[in-house]
């Protein structure tokens, strides 16, 4: 991601949201001493240009918010992304899902920027830090 968010300059109220490409992968942890590349999250969400996820942008552009999640041995979901009671984010995938909903653990403090590192509690209930590897304008 470049130092500085893409913006346009066309007034806020009318222009639709930049959506993000914001890939995640699973940080070290007891059992994963280098990390996992293979337990990943693909988030697809307008951000302010601190990072921060724009909550305003994403009640604009609902339909384009999205998540993927990759778990090794483990065929890829997706799903939406719900902003939820108390201003929480959530993972929302299909009711024929073999998982349930999962929640990013206060993301909407979270700065998604390159080396940074934000908390998702995972359908078992465990809460692992992901790193953000990266950040793209689509």
């Amino acid at each position: 991601m470049s130092a500085e968010l893409v913006t346009n300059s066309a007034p806020a109220a009318r222009r639709p949201p930049v959506i993000y490409h914001i890939a995640l992968e699973l940080a070290r942890e007891p059992g994963h001493p280098f990390g996992d590349r293979d337990h990943a999250y693909h988030l697809y969400l307008p951000l302010k240009p601190g990072g921060e996820i724009d909550a305003e942008g994403w009640r604009r552009s609902r339909a384009a918010c999205r998540v993927r999640r990759l778990r090794p041995n483990q065929p890829e979901i997706s799903g939406r992304i719900l902003h939820g009671p108390g201003g929480h984010w959530i993972f929302d995938y299909p009711p024929d899902a073999a998982a349930d909903d999962e929640n990013g653990f206060r993301l909407e403090r979270e700065h998604f920027v390159p080396g940074e590192y934000v908390s998702i509690r995972e359908d078992d209930g465990s809460l692992h830090a992901f790193r953000v590897i990266s950040v793209k304008a689509l």
